[in-house]
């Protein structure tokens, strides 16, 4: 009776053989994503192609092209974008302290890097003038490899 006690384990006691199991599949599990950002990473090094979001396009609309110049001029010059274009004219139609209000903006298409997109996000509320300015952020999926190498290059620091 003692050598079939010893064999099979007591209920709701788990081995350390499954236990190690679990830590194992646990521990890859959460380190998936960072190992393949690593591995997209070291594979567009050596072979020169795009990792689809390492680029985002950066939307904001400003009420004039004053501010509009004022803030692309500036994300240019603090090396938090590489490029953008001044769109005149977008017709908008929102809900503001529940009233739907209509304005004619400026939208800028700023073109970065993804992690600098919460550094450029931030700088844009410290200037904006609106109390909640629309900023969101789109990754690029695909593109032109010398587009995205000059992109980079725009945004290296000095």
């Amino acid at each position: 009776m003692d050598r079939l006690g010893s064999r099979c384990p007591l209920p709701g006691y788990l081995r350390p053989s499954v236990l190690i199991c679990l830590l194992i599949l646990t521990t890859a599990f959460l380190s998936y994503p960072m190992l393949r950002t690593l591995s997209l990473r070291l594979r567009s090094a050596v072979t020169g192609s795009y990792v689809s979001g390492t680029y985002s396009i950066v939307f904001v609309n400003c009420p004039n092209e004053q501010i509009a110049r004022d803030i692309a001029r500036a994300s240019l010059d603090k090396k938090l974008a590489a490029s953008v274009n001044i769109l005149p004219k977008a017709s908008s139609l929102y809900f503001w302290n529940g009233e739907i209000e209509e304005a004619t903006e400026i939208l800028l298409l700023i073109k970065t890097k993804t992690s600098k997109v919460h550094m450029l996000s931030s700088y844009i509320r410290l200037v904006h003038p609106f109390e909640i300015p629309e900023v969101f952020s789109l990754p690029m999926d695909q593109g032109d490899v010398h587009y995205f190498k000059w992109l980079e290059e725009g945004m290296e620091e000095d």
